[in-house]
């Protein structure tokens, strides 16, 4: 009897802690379930770990032969764990953090007195961007204390919550070299940190690559489990830095020498449109971007070659003369009577000299840069087909190149308001009209290239996740046939050899070129005693490898271009031969037996 009632008690208690098991299972399950549920597993996430936009490495830059323009070095976040602060050790942390990264003792001292959850944080950034260095003397000061000998009832110092995390700061190892095409990123904004002019602002979405939201664990041994993020896209520029190097010191030179406000210096492939050079003033470090505003007051352009316009002078009369000869308006050996003025639209045009060179051949009002010659052989052209070829050079919009903050000057063309007849004659050797020296390289590219202008830009390939994409070169067109942009780099080339050009002379190298002596008007007129000195120039004569283009501003050692950017011209094609590997005619052309250097007037 008593055996049963032991087994019934024992079986009831089975039953019963069967019973509580279901219903606390059940209880789980509908906890499980409830929508409070998901908030209370949310919630004790924000004790262990924080989730945070993690941007992705940005993807470097480098020249035409691989060496690094711009790209990434690592930099720390230091900030509070406040769930990890000892009690005691808040006045230890703010003492390191303030003799360390020379912050305000009371600050951090707050920061690591605040009590984490309901409402407030529970990790606080103290700063973004801590050099290595710095973290190596938090290392050391934490060995120190761990092995501190301690005193009856004294407390160990201990940095328990002081936290740092490794991230990326953009740097530019070259500094200043090619900073006008690079242009720069805001490092300091990691929350909206961009891009801004050069390649950095065109290309901004290929570098930054893609954010993505990431939880970060506090326990260290956690953070191997984070996946990686693909980086940005890499990018290989056109540029080489030797050359680009060169340009900015030749140009530095110059304008100490010269006396002048600025400069550019345009280097250009014309078979392809690559950039090979292109040095500007001012040029800011990347690195200290903040000090761009200081540097370019407003409205002084980050990059003048693209972004300023200016009134070319005689190098513009390499275009007029290409557009007469492809029109049939002249040939070669057209003779012109020179009396030393011509006459348009109840307006006087004079030579640069105020001389009279009597008959001339089309290569000798090249030579003497007859303004007279120049004003009729456009009333020869026609305005009709002058500017209709001055829009398929391109001088009515922008080139296209690949580098933010290109502007261009709108063209005044018959019927316009503001053209007049005297505009004809004037366009025709460079007044009056405004244009960019990168406008100016392409077109003139186009008569080094057997009439072929390709789009100038700066980009050569891109790097996608190891994947590498070549830019391929874009025909911006064809403005005037091969046989004509023969005929002018024949003419310049002649021009270029004689005396008067001896600045611009290459020793052993065969060039054409152009000088030009811009006007700078003023709301009066040309009354701007100061000019724009230029000089375009291409060769090897035979097989035009570059196109040089100089521009000063405002030289004050003189006015002309033939003394000024011509000598300059010279002295950068000394050394750019050197560096591009061009040998001297001798020996390119002894290589080259079924091509003959090119004859003046051929």
């Amino acid at each position: 009897m008593n055996a049963q009632n032991g087994h019934g008690r024992i079986l009831t208690i089975c039953i019963l802690a069967t019973l509580i098991a279901v219903a606390i299972c059940v209880q789980f399950i509908r906890i499980q379930n409830m929508d409070v549920a998901q908030q209370i597993l949310d919630d004790s996430k924000a004790y262990q770990g924080v989730t945070r936009l993690v941007y992705p490495n940005r993807g470097n830059i480098y020249d035409a032969k691989g060496r690094l323009l711009a790209g990434n070095e690592t930099t720390y976040e230091v900030g509070l764990d406040l769930n990890a602060i000892l009690n005691g050790q808040e006045e230890t942390i703010a003492s390191a953090v303030s003799e360390i990264l020379g912050m305000d003792y009371d600050k951090v001292l707050a920061y690591a007195m605040i009590e984490p959850g309901n409402g407030n944080p529970f990790y606080i950034q103290l700063d973004g961007f801590v050099s290595p260095d710095k973290i190596l003397e938090f290392e050391a000061l934490i060995e120190e204390y761990k092995n501190m000998e301690l005193g009856r009832n004294q407390v160990r110092p201990r940095l328990n919550g002081l936290m740092w995390t490794a991230h990326n700061k953009r740097s530019y190892p070259e500094g200043t070299t090619g900073s006008n095409i690079l242009g720069f990123y805001k490092y300091l904004d990691r929350t909206q940190g961009m891009g801004y002019f050069g390649v950095e602002e065109t290309y901004n979405t290929l570098l930054a690559g893609t954010p993505q939201m990431v939880y970060t664990a506090f326990d260290p041994q956690k953070l191997s489990m984070l996946d990686e993020i693909p980086a940005g896209a890499d990018i290989e520029l056109t540029f080489n830095r030797e050359i680009q190097a060169m340009a900015e010191q030749e140009l530095d030179e110059a304008i100490e020498w010269s006396g002048a406000k600025g400069g550019t210096i345009l280097i250009y492939n014309p078979k392809n449109g690559e950039i090979i050079a292109m040095a500007n003033t001012p040029r800011l470090d990347p690195n200290e971007y903040w000090n761009y505003g200081e540097l370019f007051p407003n409205p002084e352009p980050f990059n003048p070659t693209i972004s300023k316009t200016y009134e070319p002078g005689s190098v513009f009369k390499a275009i007029t003369v290409a557009i007469a000869l492809d029109t049939g308006a002249i040939e070669m050996d057209t003779v012109y009577s020179d009396d030393g003025a011509y006459e348009i639209g109840g307006v006087e045009i004079r030579n640069w000299d105020y001389g009279a060179y009597g008959d001339v051949d089309m290569t000798d009002c090249m030579r003497w840069s007859l303004n007279t010659c120049l004003a009729w052989m456009a009333e020869e052209i026609g305005p009709d087909n002058f500017y209709r070829y001055l829009k398929a050079f391109g001088f009515d919009r922008n080139t296209g190149i690949d580098l933010g903050g290109e502007t261009h000057w709108p063209l005044k063309l018959p019927g316009d308001s503001n053209w007049y007849e005297i505009d004809l004659a004037t366009n025709a050797f460079g007044q009056g009209i405004s244009v960019t020296p990168i406008q100016m390289a392409m077109t003139v590219g186009a008569l080094a290239n057997e009439g072929k202008m390709y789009v100038p830009h700066v980009v050569k390939a891109v790097i996608i996740d190891g994947r590498r994409y070549e830019v391929e070169p874009v025909l911006a067109g064809t403005p005037v046939s091969a046989e004509t942009a023969r005929q002018v780099t024949a003419m310049l080339t002649e021009t270029l050899m004689d005396e008067s050009y001896e600045n611009a002379y290459i020793d052993g190298y065969t060039f054409a070129g152009k000088t030009g002596t811009g006007q700078i008007p003023t709301e009066y007129g040309y009354t701007n005693p100061l000019t724009n000195a230029s000089f375009v120039g291409w060769g090897p004569s035979e097989d035009p490898q570059v196109v040089i283009y100089v521009w000063m501003q405002e030289p004050t050692r003189d006015i002309w271009g033939s003394q000024i950017a011509a000598p300059i011209f010279s002295k950068v094609v000394e050394k750019l031969v050197v560096l591009m590997d061009i040998p001297p005619d001798s020996i390119r052309l002894m290589n080259q037996p079924d091509r003959q250097v090119m004859e003046a007037g051929e």
